[in-house]
């Protein structure tokens, strides 16, 4: 009966405890630490700067924006993982690329995409361009994979995603294709390859392939997402090459570390859907190709369960082996 009582007695305690936490976290005056793990100043490094400074003025809080670039995000994953799950550090990652696609790509990740990390929320969805120089003579999907049937080996592409890896080995495998892959840092150190003609494709994320219609040296002949989008007048690759499973829309998600409280990740979860749900935000992603994916902790661990499983099969389908 004693250790009933006492057990009794405990729960007020952990009840204001918890409360009490809620209501202190964030300390006042204390940053918030955003960890990104792409270059500063590309494409994902813009985004995730925007948002940050978005959360700076829901939160009241400073926020600080820390680029961990390195292993294909993977490294940026891999700090936030190992950090103190207090809540003061936070991922903004593509989860298809840090969380799902890296699972495929590398033989052994430093992290567990599942259990080193407390999902918090989904943020936006965005897609991928196939794009061509803006002088080529192709202007069509169809035009494309012809040209690229007879130069057989001698076409060529670059990548600097494992979304862009995936989705031009899936076209190279569906349309029979022989283009050989070349592998870069990031989509933006292949630009003068694709300006000088040298290259005769890639899968370019939206973000960066927006900024790259906007210049006139690029053009965009389809999109990855398995359909249309709302804000893009362009076929889907499903359409364009009759490859009906091609569905590779990359999304973003925030993280904290395992083990972080449940009152903290509510807190963060509201301030990011508060942010999605402005009207400017939504401009932000639209003028970037992107669509707002509303959620919370639990619809983002849904959706990287989805994820994963989709990407091994990606794997299979466009036969990529892990390095």
């Amino acid at each position: 009966m004693m250790l009933g009582k006492r057990c009794l007695l405990a729960v007020p305690f952990l009840f204001f405890a918890v409360s009490g936490l809620a209501q202190t976290w964030p300390a006042p005056g204390r940053e918030l630490k955003i960890i990104v793990g792409y270059p500063a100043g590309s494409g994902a490094d813009t985004g995730v700067r925007y948002v940050s400074a978005k959360l700076a003025e829901v939160s009241g809080h400073p926020v600080i924006v820390e680029n961990r670039a390195g292993m294909i995000s993977s490294l940026g994953a891999d700090a936030v993982a190992k950090a103190k799950p207090d809540g003061y550090t936070i991922l903004l990652a593509s989860v298809t690329s840090s969380h799902a696609a890296n699972l495929v790509l590398f033989k052994k990740l430093p992290y567990d995409p599942v259990k080193d990390f407390t999902p918090v929320t989904t943020l936006y969805r965005t897609t991928f361009f196939l794009m061509v120089n803006a002088k080529s003579p192709h202007r069509t999907v169809a035009e494309l994979t012809a040209a690229m049937r007879a130069a057989g080996n001698k076409a060529s592409y670059g990548f600097g995603s494992p979304p862009a890896l995936a989705a031009a080995e899936l076209y190279k495998h569906r349309a029979g294709l022989q283009a050989v892959g070349i592998s870069y840092k990031t989509s933006a150190a292949t630009l003068p390859e694709m300006y000088s003609g040298a290259l005769d494709f890639q899968f370019i994320d939206a973000n960066f392939g927006t900024q790259q219609l906007r210049g006139g040296k690029l053009r965009a002949l389809a999109i990855t997402s398995g359909q249309r989008s709302s804000i893009l007048d362009l076929p889907t690759m499903a359409e364009a090459a009759n490859i009906p499973e091609f569905d590779i829309a990359p999304w973003w998600g925030v993280f904290l570390p395992a083990g972080a409280p449940p009152q903290v990740v509510a807190r963060l979860e509201g301030w990011f859907n508060q942010i999605g749900a402005m009207e400017d935000t939504r401009k932000y992603w639209a003028g970037n190709g992107s669509e707002p994916l509303t959620g919370n902790s639990k619809i983002l661990a849904e959706l990287l369960g989805q994820e994963i499983r989709k990407w091994a099969e990606l794997a299979k389908i466009a036969n990529i082996q892990p390095e």
